[in-house]
Protein backbone atom coordinates (compact mmCIF):
# COMPACT_ATOMS: atom_id res chain seq x y z
CA UNK A 1 0.00 0.00 0.00
CA UNK A 2 1.43 3.48 -0.80
CA UNK A 3 0.58 6.02 1.70
CA UNK A 4 3.19 8.62 2.81
CA UNK A 5 5.84 7.54 0.06
CA UNK A 6 3.23 9.01 -2.69
CA UNK A 7 2.62 12.42 -0.81
CA UNK A 8 3.01 14.33 -3.25
CA UNK A 9 2.81 11.95 -6.34
CA UNK A 10 6.87 12.05 -7.11
CA UNK A 11 7.33 8.59 -7.84
CA UNK A 12 9.45 7.50 -11.18
CA UNK A 13 8.15 4.67 -13.05
CA UNK A 14 10.35 1.67 -13.79
CA UNK A 15 10.59 2.01 -17.70
CA UNK A 16 11.37 5.69 -17.54
CA UNK A 17 13.83 5.12 -14.79
CA UNK A 18 15.59 2.31 -16.32
CA UNK A 19 16.00 4.55 -19.44
CA UNK A 20 17.20 7.38 -17.34
CA UNK A 21 19.73 5.69 -15.84
CA UNK A 22 21.00 4.04 -18.58
CA UNK A 23 19.72 0.51 -17.53
CA UNK A 24 17.85 -2.26 -19.08
CA UNK A 25 14.65 -2.96 -17.30
CA UNK A 26 15.41 -6.28 -16.54
CA UNK A 27 18.19 -4.44 -14.75
CA UNK A 28 16.15 -2.09 -12.77
CA UNK A 29 13.64 -4.57 -11.88
CA UNK A 30 16.40 -7.02 -10.47
CA UNK A 31 18.46 -4.18 -8.59
CA UNK A 32 14.97 -3.31 -6.62
CA UNK A 33 14.52 -7.03 -6.06
CA UNK A 34 18.18 -7.51 -4.74
CA UNK A 35 17.17 -3.94 -2.18
CA UNK A 36 19.12 -1.80 -4.14
CA UNK A 37 16.43 0.31 -4.92
CA UNK A 38 13.73 1.41 -3.38
CA UNK A 39 9.96 1.19 -4.93
CA UNK A 40 6.54 0.83 -4.09
CA UNK A 41 3.69 -0.38 -5.68
CA UNK A 42 0.31 1.12 -5.94
CA UNK A 43 -2.89 -0.71 -4.91
CA UNK A 44 -4.48 -2.23 -7.82
CA UNK A 45 -1.62 -1.33 -10.11
CA UNK A 46 0.77 -3.84 -11.27
CA UNK A 47 3.75 -1.89 -11.51
CA UNK A 48 6.53 -0.72 -9.36
CA UNK A 49 6.99 3.34 -8.54
CA UNK A 50 10.71 4.28 -7.44
CA UNK A 51 10.13 7.23 -5.44
CA UNK A 52 12.46 10.43 -6.24
CA UNK A 53 13.44 10.91 -3.12
CA UNK A 54 15.92 8.78 -2.89
CA UNK A 55 17.95 10.16 -5.77
CA UNK A 56 19.96 13.32 -5.94
CA UNK A 57 19.35 16.03 -8.90
CA UNK A 58 21.74 14.19 -11.18
CA UNK A 59 19.99 10.67 -10.40
CA UNK A 60 22.43 9.03 -8.23
CA UNK A 61 21.32 7.30 -5.07
CA UNK A 62 21.66 9.61 -1.95
CA UNK A 63 24.39 8.05 0.17
CA UNK A 64 21.87 8.20 3.07
CA UNK A 65 19.49 6.00 1.07
CA UNK A 66 22.12 3.56 0.39
CA UNK A 67 23.12 3.26 3.89
CA UNK A 68 19.60 2.31 4.91
CA UNK A 69 19.41 0.08 1.78
CA UNK A 70 22.08 -1.51 2.71
CA UNK A 71 21.18 -1.71 6.39
CA UNK A 72 18.23 -3.03 5.85
CA UNK A 73 19.33 -6.11 3.60
CA UNK A 74 21.88 -6.56 6.51
CA UNK A 75 19.11 -7.09 8.73
CA UNK A 76 16.76 -9.07 6.95
CA UNK A 77 14.05 -6.12 6.58
CA UNK A 78 11.79 -6.62 3.42
CA UNK A 79 9.83 -4.09 0.83
CA UNK A 80 7.21 -3.99 3.12
CA UNK A 81 8.69 -3.35 6.59
CA UNK A 82 10.96 -0.37 5.39
CA UNK A 83 8.07 0.88 3.94
CA UNK A 84 6.49 0.61 7.21
CA UNK A 85 9.13 1.98 8.81
CA UNK A 86 9.37 4.99 6.67
CA UNK A 87 6.44 6.18 7.41
CA UNK A 88 7.07 5.45 11.76
CA UNK A 89 6.56 8.99 13.23
CA UNK A 90 9.73 10.46 15.27
CA UNK A 91 9.28 12.02 18.76
CA UNK A 92 6.69 12.00 21.45
CA UNK A 93 4.10 14.94 19.78
CA UNK A 94 3.95 13.25 16.76
CA UNK A 95 6.68 15.06 14.46
CA UNK A 96 8.69 14.04 11.32
CA UNK A 97 8.32 10.67 10.05
CA UNK A 98 11.51 8.76 9.31
CA UNK A 99 10.87 9.36 5.90
CA UNK A 100 10.68 13.18 6.62
CA UNK A 101 13.84 12.98 8.57
CA UNK A 102 15.70 10.53 5.61
CA UNK A 103 14.06 13.07 3.00
CA UNK A 104 16.29 15.94 4.81
CA UNK A 105 19.76 13.76 4.64
CA UNK A 106 19.24 12.56 8.26
CA UNK A 107 19.63 8.72 8.57
CA UNK A 108 20.39 7.91 12.02
CA UNK A 109 16.91 7.74 13.67
CA UNK A 110 16.31 5.08 10.63
CA UNK A 111 19.28 3.24 10.89
CA UNK A 112 18.98 3.04 14.64
CA UNK A 113 15.55 1.45 13.92
CA UNK A 114 16.44 -1.47 11.16
CA UNK A 115 19.81 -2.54 13.19
CA UNK A 116 17.06 -2.61 16.72
CA UNK A 117 14.60 -4.81 14.31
Amino acid sequence: MVRAMADPPTGLAGPWLADRLGLDPVALEARRRAGELFAVRPDGSSDWIYPSWQFDEDMNLRPEVERVLVAAREAGIGRSELERLLERRVGLAGGQTMLGLLRAGDDQPLLKSIRAA
